[in-house]
């Protein structure tokens, strides 16, 4: 019973962080530098980097999905029109890139294989030496 309690409060933990992430990264987005999209390329690479690194520490595919969906969560909270008219995500090429990559990355992360080809190779190849 302990076990399941410790695996609700990481998808929670992870829920609570990726809508942290999620909202750091929508509201950073719309961020260029002359014509180069800084914000976007660094609120992508943050939100995967959190994830791949949720993912990987805890072997768990559903808290990677937690971390997503609360991605996802805040993306879709904070990009509506707010009470004084002010939208965090304008419509734009930027605003559409944000609002599709952001959930191809999450697929990408919870969808990619737990035990790759190339772990394969460097345990025989590990296993060759001995």
């Amino acid at each position: 019973m302990g076990a399941t309690w410790s695996r609700v409060a990481t998808w929670v933990v992870a829920l609570v962080v990726g809508a942290f992430y999620g909202l750091a990264g929508t509201i950073a987005h719309a961020y260029t530098l002359g014509p180069l999209p800084v914000g976007l390329v660094l609120a992508l690479v943050g939100c995967a980097a959190l994830l791949v690194s949720v993912r990987l520490l805890t072997a768990d595919r559903w808290s990677a999905l937690s971390a997503g969906l609360g991605m996802m969560l805040s993306t879709l909270v904070f990009s509506g029109r707010g009470p004084g008219g002010s939208v965090i995500v304008p419509d734009s090429n930027l605003g559409t890139v944000w609002t599709i990559a952001l959930p191809a990355v999450i697929a990408l992360v919870v969808a990619w294989p737990a035990h790759l080809p190339a772990s394969r190779v460097s345990r025989a190849t590990s296993a060759d030496r001995t």
